[in-house]
């Protein structure tokens, strides 16, 4: 009646496997570490940097616990502080400008628990210490660059269809245009309403002049807007990427703000510096005089050039004197040529369009460099071939991948801030802090378990001790789907796994008093063990599921912490339904199931009704 078929205690036992692998990175602490990341989107991370480093370290004679290859960059794990140091002075003056050689700190569990994937939790800013930012984008000043970017392209849209008018100016967030014939004015809604969809257009008329008011439609706007924020938001991640950070969380908070958390950064005024730098970008012509990449590549470099590598490693001269900058550039995203190769389109406004028609009218078969310009670094991105007349919108096509067609956009529209953004709060959390409040929680969750596992054991004997184990299978399994999930672990993390322990046991507390009311109604022992789970089961699904709908809704609509919280929560219920119900049972089915003769049972002080 009680017995278990053999798979269910295969599972078991797999899942208990699997959880003590997957939750003991969590018990080896932190070690001092280098991290290598490159800082080029052309310098690349891979098997060469990490055997380069080694024979660094080597070289220099300093020891070393561990090197390992992932997506943030090379990482070298050292015994002291000192070392580390040390290290970090020796790979940079090895490695030069292309690389960044970062302080860092990384879990000390063994290579092979690496090798299997199972890492710890990543700690958020209030456990591990760090810093905190919040950043006000300026959406005000985002609507007035384009509208500023709206007066020169009507200008220029007006001269080229040889429209007279008496002047053009920006007034707030619309661009007022004044004529001194009506039909010119019309004429001039007409081409407006054909080449710039995103505009509408209001007439008014004053005394001795016809005006034209065109002003972007709310979709527009709304369009720039959330563009500004998650371009502002790439731009960040790619700065904090120096700061050498292994779980920087950079995300949008609302419709205009942007929240960057630095966990384990203590140095405040350079994040600041870091986040408030910006790129530019620069189109240049590449030097194809007959005799000057020669005299370049022997160390006579024109005067007005510059040498460059390109992402292929070839040296390419190019001219000092830029044609279009970056912040002529609307919009660049990957996609495919008509040759269906990787290729990036981009769109620029109406000053650009004159200039990229007008070089590349003069320059076809000849090469255009487009280079990123950051802390006083060039860097050439690439050198494509021009084919024909470009206008307003082109594409970069040649030798790439679509991941680097990609990365190619991206740097294209990350050029620059497409906002300005304020700091309008800032925290900073203290390492000490940070350690103090991961023993705080660690000391309630403990006191928590002992507490419950002392009154289980208390009250129902021999299967209050089956409740206490499933708890602990229960909080075993929820801390390794949280370290396979690598979630980011907090204080409201910690107390979602304090109550989480409160509710598991809520089950078994359910079951062994059911149990108990079918022992007093004078069912056998096996019966009542039997009908205990399974009219149990029902009210336990019950509960669960109108709890998980709250978590849920917090995870929903929640943000930040709240969602950490939401996370566990969720997490935590589906564990405690799998503990309680499938891994208690299948301990009682070990200790009673296979006796053919029960007389009772140890479920502490059955009270029957007296008659």
């Amino acid at each position: 009646m009680n017995r278990y078929p053999l798979w269910k205690y295969v599972l078991i036992a797999l899942a208990l496997v699997m959880s003590l692998a997957y939750a003991l990175p969590n018990l080896f602490g932190e070690v001092p570490a280098v991290q290598v990341s490159s800082n080029r989107a052309s310098v690349k991370v891979d098997t060469g940097l990490m055997q380069t480093v080694e024979e660094t370290l080597k070289g220099g004679t300093l020891a070393y616990r561990g090197v390992s290859l992932d997506q943030t960059g090379v990482k070298v794990r050292f015994d002291d502080p000192e070392t580390q140091l040390r290290a970090k002075d020796l790979l940079q003056g090895k490695l030069g400008d292309n690389y960044i050689v970062a302080l860092n700190l990384v879990s000390s569990s063994p290579t092979w628990l690496s090798a299997i994937g199972a890492q710890p939790m990543n700690l958020g800013l209030d456990l591990r210490g760090g810093v905190h930012f919040l950043l006000q984008v300026d959406m005000k000043a985002a609507l007035d660059k384009a509208a500023d970017r709206y007066v020169g392209d009507l200008r220029a849209l007006l001269r080229e269809k040889k429209i007279q008018y008496a002047g053009i100016v920006r007034d707030g967030q619309n661009v007022v245009l004044r004529f001194r014939d009506e039909a010119e004015r019309k004429r001039a809604d007409l081409e407006i309403n054909k080449l710039y969809p995103d505009l509408v257009q209001k007439e008014s008329d004053a005394p001795g002049e016809f005006r034209l008011t065109a002003s972007l439609k709310a979709e527009a706007q709304k369009r720039i807007q959330d563009g500004a924020v998650q371009q502002n938001i790439t731009i960040l991640r790619n700065r904090v990427n120096e700061l050498g950070v292994a779980e920087p969380i950079v995300q949008q908070q609302g419709a205009d703000r942007i929240v960057v958390q630095l966990p384990g950064v203590q140095d405040t005024a350079r994040a600041k510096d870091i986040l408030g730098r910006t790129a530019s970008l620069e189109v240049r012509m590449v030097n194809e005089e007959p005799g000057a990449f020669e005299a370049a590549a022997a160390g006579n470099v024109p005067f007005g050039s510059d040498l460059y590598t390109d992402r292929s490693g070839a040296p390419v001269l190019v001219k000092r004197q830029a044609v279009l900058t970056g912040d002529r550039i609307n919009d660049a995203q990957p996609g495919f040529d008509e040759q269906q190769q990787p290729a990036v389109h981009v769109s620029v406004d109406g000053s650009g369009a004159r200039i990229v028609r007008d070089i590349t009218r003069e320059n076809i078969g000849k090469r255009m460099a487009i280079l990123l310009i950051d802390k006083g670094k060039t860097e050439l991105i690439t050198a494509p071939v021009i084919r024909s007349e470009l206008g307003a919108r082109f594409q970069i096509s040649g030798r790439m991948t679509t991941r680097e067609a990609s990365d190619i956009a991206l740097l294209m529209r990350a050029g620059a801030l497409a906002a300005s953004m304020e700091i309008v709060e800032e925290r900073t959390v203290g390492p000490s802090l940070g350690a103090d409040n991961i023993k705080r929680g660690f000391d309630s969750t403990l006191y928590g378990f002992i507490g419950i596992v002392i009154f289980m054991c208390a009250y129902y004997l021999l299967f209050g001790a089956i409740s206490s184990l499933a708890l602990g299978f229960n909080l075993l399994l929820l801390v390794a789907l949280l370290s396979m999930l690598q979630a980011t672990l907090t204080l409201p993390g910690i107390a979602a796994i304090a109550l989480t322990l409160g509710m598991a046991i809520d089950a078994n507390v359910l079951i062994n008093e059911r149990v108990r009311e079918e022992l007093r109604n004078g069912a056998t022992p096996q019966a009542a063990i039997a009908a205990g789970y399974d009219r149990a089961w029902g009210t336990i699904l019950d509960s669960n599921i109108t709890t998980l709908i709250a978590g849920l809704a917090l995870l929903i609509f929640g943000s930040g912490p709240v969602r950490g919280f939401a996370v566990v929560h969720c997490l935590g219920i589906m564990t405690s339904m799998f503990s309680a119900v499938f891994v208690s049972r299948g301990f009682v089915a070990l200790v009673y199931g296979y006796r053919k003769r029960l007389d009772g049972v140890s479920i502490g002080q059955v009270w029957k009704p007296q008659h």
